[in-house]
C-alpha cells in the first residue's frame, strides 16, 4: 500500500470513529474526559520537563501534537484531502513521517475511543474514592479522586497491552524521525520555501506540525546527547505508567495516578 493510501485509510477510520461519536453525545463527552485527562497527566508526569529550558520545547510538542485534547478534525481533513500531492511535493523522509503521523493518530483515536466507552460504563464507588486519599473533601478534589478511580477501571477494562506498547513505540519513533530530519541537508530551508505553496495547496496543517517539529527536535539534537534523553525519559515513564495501570494493586495504582494529575502545569 502506497503512502496517500495508507494515510487515506487512517484518516478515514478516525473519521468514522468521530461520527460514531457524534451520533452518541455520551460517548462523545466520555471520550472528551478521557482525552482531557489524559492531557493533564502527561502534564503531571512530565512537568519537571515542561519547566525546563532544555526539553521544555519538545515536550509541550509531544503535548500538543501526540498528546494533547485538542480537536485534529482539520487536520485530519487536509491529510486525507492531499495525500496524493504530499508525495509529490515533499523528500520522501517527510512523506514517512507523515505516513507514522496518520497511522499513530488512528490507534490513539480508536483506544481513546475504547476507554469513552468503558469510562461511561465504569462507575466509581464511594469506598474506592475515599480510599484514594480523599474521604470528606468536598468539590474538585473529589471529583479528581471519582475521574482517577473511573480511568484506572476504563484502561484495566479496555486491556490490551501490546496495543498500548505499539502505541508508545511509535510515539518514541515519531521523535527518533522528527531528529533525523534536522540532520537532513537543506531540508529546513526547504520546507521554509514550501510554506506559501503547502498553504495554497490546503497542507497548512502539515507545514505546521513539519515545521514546528523540526525547529524543536532540532534545537534538542544541538544539545549532546539531547534527544537521546529526552526519548529514553519519556519512554521510562510511560512504561512504567503502563506497569502501573496493568498491574499495580488498584488503590495504590488510584492514589498515584491522583497525585500525578495535581501536579500537572
Amino acid at each position: 500500500m502506497n503512502a496517500a493510501q495508507t494515510i487515506r485509510d487512517r484518516i478515514a477510520e478516525v473519521t468514522a470513529l468521530r461520527l460514531h461519536r457524534t451520533g452518541d453525545p455520551a460517548l462523545g463527552a466520555a471520550v472528551g474526559r478521557v482525552k482531557t485527562l489524559q492531557a493533564q497527566r502527561f502534564r503531571g508526569t512530565y512537568a519537571d520537563l515542561m519547566a525546563s529550558p532544555a526539553f521544555g520545547p519538545a515536550a509541550r510538542f509531544f503535548l500538543e501534537e501526540l498528546y494533547s485534547d485538542s480537536d485534529y478534525s482539520a487536520r485530519d481533513q487536509q491529510f486525507g484531502r492531499i495525500a496524493g500531492t504530499l508525495q509529490s511535493m515533499f523528500p520522501q523522509a517527510v512523506v514517512a513521517t507523515a505516513v507514522a503521523l496518520a497511522v499513530l493518530h488512528a490507534q490513539t483515536e480508536a483506544l481513546d475511543q475504547a476507554m469513552g466507552q468503558a469510562w461511561a460504563s465504569a462507575q466509581p464507588d464511594s469506598a474506592t474514592t475515599s480510599t484514594a486519599g480523599t474521604a470528606g473533601v468536598a468539590g474538585t478534589a473529589s471529583d479528581a479522586a471519582s475521574d482517577a478511580t473511573r480511568y484506572v477501571a476504563a484502561w484495566r477494562a479496555v486491556g490490551d497491552r501490546a496495543g498500548r506498547a505499539l502505541q508508545l513505540q511509535r510515539v518514541l519513533s515519531m521523535g527518533t524521525d522528527l531528529a533525523r530530519l534536522t540532520r537532513t541537508p537543506g531540508l529546513r530551508m526547504m520546507l521554509r520555501m514550501m510554506r506559501a505553496p503547502a498553504h495554497a495547496a490546503g497542507m497548512g496543517a502539515l507545514q505546521q506540525f513539519l515545521e514546528a517539529g523540526f525547529d524543536t527536535f532540532g534545537q534538542l539534537a544541538r544539545q549532546r546527547g539531547g534527544v537521546e534523553q529526552f526519548l529514553a525519559t519519556i519512554e521510562a515513564r510511560e512504561r512504567a505508567l503502563m506497569a502501573d495501570l496493568f498491574d499495580t494493586e488498584r488503590v495504590a495504582c488510584e492514589t498515584q495516578l491522583l497525585r500525578t494529575l495535581g501536579q500537572a502545569r
